[in-house]
């Protein structure tokens, strides 16, 4: 029985160049010639608008080269991550498996790629990228010839964007990686820089969507090439990219370029753990109670009030999904409910002044329930800080969260309520839920403890969320019925 024949992997070389008139023949002389017995390979020289004749000589040389090359000359300057971007998009275009990027400048040795593109060879193995990296082995990195100041600053933005991000690479700043072309097409490159800080944002964009990162040595090499990269600048870019990604994955900013929703891990902490605005509800409902909960909360609270104070609980789970409270209200026992819970509601509502007519008029026939109405507090200190700065960004979750419809501060809650004839009982306020962005530890503790006593102080700036019990005033129409009646 014949063997199966496996076809070669298809792997294109892509030489980023500019201005490298003087190197990019030696560069591409180097590249081994028995890669081609190995894989399919192709070459792309893309030149980004150089003022000099890099093009025209990659152009020529490829004419007569060893395997199928082509040279191409961005129109306008792309930068260097956009330069990237039209390497990455020819390649998948033209059903490459991996890609390989090279710089023109000969500043990585083409002699390694070889040993980069082995780990995409092995059987059984799903590796994303490779990258070559020259901090594997720090000495030899001072040997190549590596500026002590880059040296330096590469090992300290490594290790603070390691810390943001629970990664654990060597080195974030190594222009030498081979990428799987099918792993870059489920990524939004379009949406990343153009500048150097380009490949920041792709190492955040494979590690936040589960890409299996390889790391290998490589030599280090600094000749006489001119570095086109302002380093205060890049290392400002590169950290700003990065607290920012990672805020991203806290929930607390929104940018779909950093949102993998099917790698996110739900969080183990309990609501009910610290003072949260599911706590603070569940406290301020009486053991076996009647309860109809229209909030847009999880199951945690019913589940809480069920098991812990007794509750009988309506309008969740299943429930909750036959019905669009943009237009009508579930059937419940209305004239027998002690509460109703519109936690996270109201901001989620195409006009929360006609929800709450309807409410009311509903619950006419009960004067003795209690309605639990609370809301971001779109005055909280950090918005408003945002907001100075010019910055107002809707995120997945939280007071800007995507869902939201109407932003509030507590007292346009407090007068929304009031015209909407309820009349406020109690007022509660509530810190960020800081243990679940940061973890239940010290740090979080604290923090709550500090926000919790400025927002009894200072509620419209500090408190991040408000709950308001109320009661509802009967109408006109109803007193008069009743008095007819």
């Amino acid at each position: 029985m014949p063997h199966s024949i496996h076809p070669k992997l298809r792997v294109l070389i892509l030489v980023l160049a500019y201005n490298a008139e003087k190197t990019i023949t030696s560069v591409l002389n180097r590249i081994p010639r028995d890669m081609a017995e190995k894989y399919d390979l192709g070459i792309l020289v893309i030149d980004d608008c150089s003022r000099d004749g890099t093009w025209q000589i990659a152009k020529k040389h490829l004419e007569d080269f060893w395997c199928p090359g082509e040279a191409l000359r961005n129109p306008v300057n792309q930068g260097y991550g956009g330069n990237q971007k039209a390497g990455y998009r020819y390649a998948s275009e033209r059903n490459y498996d991996v890609v390989a990027m090279v710089h023109g400048d000969g500043q990585y040795a083409p002699e390694c790629l070889p040993e980069l593109l082995e780990p995409f060879t092995r059987v059984g193995e799903q590796v994303d990228a490779v990258f070559g990296s020259r901090m594997l082995n720090k000495a030899n990195a001072l040997k190549g010839g590596m500026p002590y100041y880059k040296f330096v600053g590469n090992i300290v933005l490594t290790a603070l964007q390691n810390i943001l991000l629970g990664s654990r690479l060597s080195e974030f700043h190594t222009g030498y990686r081979v990428y799987r072309v099918s792993t870059l097409d489920s990524l939004p490159l379009d949406l990343n820089t153009n500048d150097f800080h380009f490949d920041t944002e792709i190492i955040m964009q494979l590690l936040f969507s589960g890409g299996k990162i390889v790391e290998l040595p490589i030599p280090t090499f600094y000749g006489d090439e001119v570095c086109h990269v302002n380093g205060l600048r890049y290392a400002w870019d590169v950290m700003v990219s990065t607290v920012k990604a990672r805020l991203i994955r806290m929930g607390i900013f929104y940018d779909p370029k950093f949102y993998f929703p099917h790698t996110e891990v739900a969080s183990t902490i309990s609501k009910f753990s610290f003072p949260s605005t599911s706590r603070i509800v569940a406290d301020a409902v009486r053991p076996g109670s009647v309860v109809l909960d229209l909030g847009c909360t999880d199951g945690e609270l019913a589940e809480y009030l069920r098991r812990e104070k007794n509750c009988t609980v309506f309008g969740t789970g299943e429930e909750r999904e036959k019905y669009d409270l943009d237009h009508s209200l579930p059937d419940a026992p209305w004239d027998t409910l002690d509460y109703v819970l519109l936690v996270d509601v109201l901001e989620q509502r195409d006009s929360p002044e006609e929800f709450l007519q309807r409410l009311r008029a509903r619950l006419a026939g009960n004067s003795k329930v209690t309605v639990i109405a609370g809301t971001a507090n779109v005055g909280f200190f950090i918005t408003r800080f945002m907001l100075l700065l010019g910055q107002f960004n809707y995120s997945r979750r939280g007071i800007l969260a995507l869902t939201h419809k109407r932003l509030f501060t507590i007292g346009s809650l407090e007068r929304l309520l009031r015209y909407a004839g309820f009349r406020i009982q109690g007022k509660h306020v509530a810190a960020a839920p800081y243990p679940l962005a940061l973890g239940l530890n010290r740090l979080s503790r604290v923090l709550l403890t500090v926000n919790v006593g400025l927002a009894k102080l200072l509620p419209g700036l500090f408190a991040y969320q408000v709950l308001l019990e109320v009661l509802h005033t009967p109408s006109v129409e109803h007193v008069l019925h009743k008095a007819e009646r």
